[in-house]
C-alpha cells in the first residue's frame, strides 16, 4: 500500500547548493558516515559536513584517491575529523570490517548518508552471483547499515539517507527473477529496479528505527556529471534526453549533493522520515513515468518495502532485528 505524501514548499529548492542548504547548522560533536566520498556528490556532501563541524567517515574504493580528497577537505575546512577506509559495497567481508572499524572508533554515529552507486553498467556479478547493481545501490548499503544501527541508535535523533533516482520509474523490484538469472538483461531496468530498492529500503528503515529516533529518507539528486555515469554512451544520454518529459535540466555537483544535505541536516525534518526527496522538498506522486519530478506508483510502496526486507536479509547473509 502506497504511503500518502504531499509535496510542501522549501525556502531551498533546485539551484540551491549543499553549502546553502547547510548554512548556520552545527554539527559540532557529531559523527556522520559517507559512502562513495572519494568523488562527486559524495565529495562534496563530505566537505560540507565537514565545514559545519562534523566528524566525518567516508568508505570508498580507491583508497589513495580517497585520501588526497581527505587530505583536501581537511585544509578547506580547517576540519582534522575526516576519517577514510575502505569500502567495496559488493563484498561482505569489505562491508563488515568497514563498519566494525568505524565502529570501534565511534560509540554513536548521528547521520549516514548511503550515496555510492553504479549506473547501467553492462551486466556484471558481485559475489553470490547478484547482479551488480542491486548488489552494489541496495545490498551493500542494506548491509552495511544494519551493521550501524547500534551506532545509530546510540546517537539518536540520527537520520539516514539513503540516494535513490528519478530512475526508480524505469521499474519496480522483480521478486521472482532480480539477479537476471532468467530474464534477459537490461541495464536500465535494473538501475530502476535498484533505485527502487533503496526507496524502499528507507522506508522500512524509517518504520524499524523511528522508535529509536533514527529516522530515514530517500532521495533524487538531479541529474548531475559525475564518475556515476562512467558507463554512459552518448546514445544512453540521448536515450534519456528522449524518455525525459521537457528534456533533463543538469545539476552541478555542488547542486546535487543539496537534497542529500538537506536530508541529512534540515530542521524542518526533524521528527520526519520516510519521505522521498527532491530538490531540498519532500516530493509528490507522479504517475508519468517519464516525468522528471514526483515518484512512481510504486515508489513509496509499504508493503513492497515490508516484503524486501526479509529477502535482503537472506540475500545479504544477516538478520537484524532491533525489537
Amino acid at each position: 500500500m502506497p504511503i500518502a505524501q504531499q509535496e510542501e514548499p522549501s525556502r531551498f529548492g533546485f539551484e540551491s547548493t549543499a553549502a546553502e542548504v547547510a548554512a548556520g547548522v552545527d554539527l559540532s560533536g557529531k559523527t556522520a558516515v559517507v559512502t562513495g566520498g572519494s568523488s562527486g556528490l559524495g565529495a562534496e556532501t563530505a566537505r560540507v559536513l565537514a565545514s559545519r563541524g562534523a566528524q566525518v567517515v567516508f568508505g570508498a574504493r580507491d583508497l589513495p584517491k580517497a585520501e588526497k580528497v581527505a587530505a583536501e577537505i581537511r585544509a578547506a575546512t580547517r576540519n582534522d575529523e575526516v576519517e577514510v577506509g575502505a569500502l567495496e559495497l559488493g563484498s561482505r567481508a569489505s562491508i563488515r570490517a568497514f563498519a566494525e572499524a568505524t565502529l570501534a572508533r565511534h560509540r554513536a554515529i548521528h547521520l549516514l548518508i548511503d550515496n555510492a552507486g553504479v549506473m547501467a553498467c553492462p551486466l556484471a556479478r558481485i559475489e553470490q552471483g547478484y547482479e551488480m547493481q542491486l548488489g552494489t545501490n541496495h545490498l551493500g548499503h542494506f548491509l552495511l547499515a544494519g551493521l550501524l544501527a547500534p551506532a545509530l541508535r546510540a546517537g539518536a535523533p540520527a537520520r539516514i539517507v539513503c540516494v535513490s533516482s528519478s530512475g526508480h520509474r524505469f521499474s519496480t523490484v522483480n521478486f521472482d527473477d532480480p539477479h537476471y538469472q532468467e530474464r534477459p538483461y537490461d541495464k536500465w531496468e535494473a538501475y530502476g529496479q535498484s533505485k527502487t530498492a533503496n526507496i524502499w529500503h528507507a522506508l522500512e528503515l524509517d518504520r524499524r528505527l523511528q522508535g529509536d529516533g533514527v529516522r530515514a529518507f530517500a532521495l533524487h539528486p538531479g541529474a548531475i556529471m559525475t564518475e556515476l555515469g562512467r558507463h554512459l554512451t552518448p546514445a544512453d544520454i540521448e536515450t534519456l534526453r528522449a524518455r525525459a518529459s521537457g528534456g533533463i535540466r543538469w545539476k552541478k555537483p555542488e547542486q546535487g549533493a543539496a537534497t542529500q544535505v538537506w536530508a541529512a541536516t534540515a530542521p524542518e525534518l526533524e521528527g520526519r522520515g520516510g519521505l522521498y526527496l527532491e530538490d531540498c522538498h519532500i516530493a509528490g506522486p507522479s504517475k508519468d513515468l517519464n516525468a522528471q519530478a514526483g515518484y512512481a506508483p510504486w515508489g513509496l510502496d509499504a508493503d513492497g518495502a515490508s516484503r524486501l526486507w526479509p529477502v535482503s536479509e537472506q540475500m545479504v547473509g544477516a538478520k537484524f532485528d532491533w525489537s
